[in-house]
Formats: structure tokens, sequence, C-alpha cells
């Protein structure tokens, strides 16, 4: 069932309600609020910039950090604004509230082309709580077109994301919006083989949904970062003071299982780096091969995958013809960590694979590794990335109005 995209709409001369991502990492310098990675922002341009060459007016809404139905200025999208304007090189106004007299007089002072950024959504208790009266006030600023180009909120059902299209006439997907469904649902659909699917990060119990999700589709599994350490232990290998679920062992042995039944190769780490406190400068050692009895000691923690393990993969992923990534191997954040995840970054840009890199800490890795622009996509959703591979529909994609 096809989606209304951007493309679908008369917006000449038209208010349209946009609603983006730029809940952007940001820090404190000199007193001012600046943007530290403002990929989120860049990757709805393309949507704002058709917008504005077809003559809309455009009208930004967004969510920022967690203010909990109040307004709090740390988490006020000005900032957010004033970098806007830098990278459209266009005015963009700024609505103290998101609804209310004072939006409604800025938006109907709006010329063709003219781009305004409403404040922070989450301000009103009304959006997490997807009310209709909420919503209803953000729809009455348009003229009746909604356009939502924030897959990263894509999975939650909120006023903004789902809501407000109860009140349009018209609701449909931007451009970003449009490339994350190609890419995390159309081509993971029947990709080519072999596919590989390496997954990292802290828990097994986060990545259960995902794994049984792409069983039925992938040729390898690559389980590395915290989340290998369960099934490590699960399989009688001592981790030391590792982070490790020990509730979920069961559940570890029953996916490496399912594994065999279906014939999918499930490769854990076979040796890993070990220290004694995750921190810059902190003593450091490799397991060497690991086995029952050869293990990470007590007092020391898993930190990244060794020199073998990065071996295997490299050899894995040279073979694959399609290749997911979410979640890295080490805490790739402290230096001495960072191999394992700085290897598999540039293994997939030299490989000839589609390198679909799925959200989360991974877009970070690979950017902090300066690969980004060697991956054939990277997503901005963290959660929603995830739900959609699971294979979940997503509040704010069902919401959207369906082509005739």
């Amino acid at each position: 069932m096809s989606k209304l995209t951007v493309r679908d709409l008369e917006v000449g001369g038209k208010r349209v309600l946009v609603r983006v991502d730029f809940n952007v990492p940001t820090e404190e310098r000199d007193g001012k609020i600046a943007i530290t990675d403002d990929t989120r922002m860049r990757e709805s341009l393309p949507t704002i910039k058709y917008l504005r060459e077809h003559g809309a007016k455009t009208i930004l809404m967004a969510h920022f950090g967690r203010p909990k139905g109040q307004p709090v200025e740390k988490f006020s999208l000005r900032p957010v604004g004033l970098a806007l304007h830098d990278l459209i090189n266009h005015p963009v106004a700024f609505s103290h509230d998101c609804i209310g007299a004072d939006a409604e007089t800025i938006v109907a002072d709006m010329k063709e082309g003219d781009v305004t950024l409403l404040e922070n959504v989450r301000f009103h208790a009304g959006e997490e709580a997807n009310d209709p009266m909420f919503a209803q006030a953000l729809a009455k600023l348009s003229d009746g077109l909604y356009v939502n180009d924030a897959f990263g909120a894509a999975h939650r059902a909120h006023a903004s994301t789902a809501g407000v299209t109860h009140f349009v006439r018209q609701a449909a997907m931007g451009f970003l919006m449009e490339k994350e469904l190609k890419y995390l649902q159309e081509e993971l659909t029947t990709p080519a083989k072999p596919f590989l699917v390496i997954l990292g990060g802290g828990k097994v119990s986060d990545k259960i949904g995902v794994i049984k999700a792409l069983m039925e589709k992938a040729d390898t599994f690559l389980i590395c970062g915290a989340m290998a350490n369960t099934f490590l232990e699960a399989g009688g290998i001592h981790m030391g003071s590792s982070r490790v679920e020990r509730d979920k062992f069961d559940l570890a042995r029953e996916l490496i299982a399912l594994a065999e039944q279906k014939q999918v190769r499930f490769l854990l780490p076979i040796d890993l780096l070990g220290a004694e406190e995750i921190k810059p400068g902190t003593a450091t050692r490799h397991s060497g091969r690991l086995s029952p009895g050869y293990s990470i000691p007590d007092g020391w923690q898993a930190v990244d995958i060794g020199p073998l393990t990065i071996a295997l993969f490299r050899s894995e992923i040279a073979r694959a013809k399609t290749i997911l990534w979410n979640g890295p191997p080490g805490i790739f954040e402290i230096q001495e960590f960072s191999a394992g995840t700085e290897a598999i970054a540039e293994a997939l840009a030299e490989s000839n694979a589609t390198t679909i890199i799925g959200g989360g800490d991974s877009v970070t890795a690979v950017k902090h590794a300066g690969l980004g622009d060697k991956m054939t996509f990277i997503s901005t959703g963290g959660g929603a990335s995830l739900e959609l591979i699971e294979g979940k529909e997503l509040p704010g994609v069902k919401a959207l109005s369906v082509k005739s």
C-alpha cells in the first residue's frame, strides 16, 4: 500500500506543516548552545528545498530533548533555527510557541518560499499524549497539507507524528522518510545474497525482534559488543566482570539453536580485548582465543573484539553483497577500545556490497571514522530503524495518506 509523497502535493502558495527530526546533539560553548552533529538537519534539507522551490510556505515542527510537557529554556529550538538559517541560506522565522496566537500570527504573514520553525512541540503535554485538541491546533497552522520527514520519531504515536493527520486533507512523506523506508524496508525485503547482519550494542534483549526477523533472510550474523558477552557466557566462556544479561542465557541458547535450525551462520567473537577500567589510559590485554578454559579473568571486562575476530569479521564482510550494521563491537569513544569498530567501518567502506547503517551508535562510529560518504545508506533513526527492520508498522508511516 503506497503512501503519498511530497511530490504528490500541490504546494504552491500553501502553508505546509512539516514534521522534521531536529533532535540534534548539542553542547555549550562560551555560554551559547552549539550543534555538534547536524546530520538530521541536513538530511531534511532536500524536502525543505523542494517545498521552497515549489512556492510552499514551509512550517517546520520538531521535538528537542525531554522537557516533560512544559517549557524548558535549554530545550528551546531557537539555536536550531539559527543553524538552519545558515544551512538553507535564507531567513528562518521562529515562533516562541508551536500553537496559538503567536504561531498563527507568524504563519499568516508568510510568503511563498518562506520558512518558519515552531518551538519544541514537547513543551506541551499534548504532544506525547497524542491529544486530539493539541493535534488539531497544530493542523490549524497549515492549509490542510502535512509532510512527515521525521523518520527518527516515526515509531512514536504522538500528536505531531500521527494525531495531526486526522485534521489535514493530505498527509505525505518527505524525501528522508521515503529514503529510510526504501533501504530499511524495501531493500531488506529481498536483499542481494550473501546477506550479512552485524549486530552489536549493549543488550540481547534490545535486539531479539531484529534477530528473529532477520533470521528469515540473513545468511550470516556477526554478534559483537556487550550483547555478545551474554552468548559467550551462556556457552560456558567466563566473561570476568563484563556486562552480561544472566537472565537471558536461555534466550541466547534458543537463538543459537534457531540459527542452526535455519542453517544461518551465527558467529561470535573468538577473541576479545579486556580492560581493568572503562577509561582512557587503563591497562588492556587480549584474551587470546576464547574457550571455557581460556577467557576473561575476574576484575577485567571485555571492551572490544580482538585481532582474530577482526580478521574473521573482515573476511565475512568481503564476501557479502548486502550488509546491515547496527551496534558497534566496542566502546569506540575511547581510543584504546576503538580498533574493532574502526576495522568494521573500514571493511564496509572497502566493500562492494550495499552497506546499510541502521541508526544509533553505528552512525556515530562511521562518522567518527570519517567514512560516512563511503556507505550506501546511513539511517537517522535509532528505535525507529530497529522497529522497522523487525517488521513493525510505524505509527508515523501508518498515519500517512494512501495514494489513490
